[in-house]
């Protein structure tokens, strides 16, 4: 690969903050004339795409089935927020944007985790004789709903483990820190 070449998927972050003094140049402008704000450029929302298009290949966004709408998500809260971005503070809009990418992709999780334990508890609370009501094959789907409640106890149980390991990992490091920190103070 040449010098001259540059990557598709590369987001220069010089270009990229000249693009937003220019766009916030031009805001300000039509805010002193009182006219509409101007539309956001194509670079701009290219840069956008790219950002949240590669953050989701990251390791632990990558295998969501709504890795879209993260994406979506991603991008919408870069265009709410791109008024606040000001250039005469940090000279460093790519990691600015990436990091509304990335809470936006957090939140997406979560709402997508609630969704999912909603749908759970539906199904631990399904009452199988409700659906069938002669009573024929009632074996068959209560053993299909016995072991559906049983895939939701293990991904609960999954999900408390999960839990635990995080919150022991968080205490472990904090002390870690504190023991060297003590080391170097001594």
């Amino acid at each position: 690969m040449t010098k001259n070449t540059k990557k598709e998927h590369y987001v220069n972050n010089k270009d990229f903050l000249a693009a937003m003094t220019e766009y916030r140049n031009l805001c300000n402008k039509a805010k002193k004339d009182k006219k509409d704000k101007p539309l956001v450029t194509d670079y701009i929302g290219e840069c956008f795409l790219k950002i949240a298009n590669h953050l989701s290949y990251r390791p632990n966004f990558i295998n969501y089935t709504f890795r879209d709408d993260m994406i979506s998500d991603g991008i919408e809260n870069c265009l709410q927020y791109l008024d606040n971005f000001d250039p005469s503070k940090s000279k460093n809009p790519f990691a600015y944007f990436t990091q509304i990418c990335y809470y936006a992709f957090l939140r997406r999780i979560a709402k997508e985790k609630k969704q999912q334990d909603i749908k759970l508890s539906y199904l631990e609370r399904f009452n199988i004789q409700d659906l069938i009501g002669d009573g024929s094959d009632l074996q068959q789907a209560e053993h299909v709903v016995e072991s559906l409640r049983q895939r939701i106890d293990r991904v609960k149980e999954s999900d408390k483990q999960i839990k635990e390991y995080a919150r022991t990992e968080k205490k472990r490091k904090i002390k870690s820190v504190d023991s060297d920190l003590s080391e170097f103070l001594e």
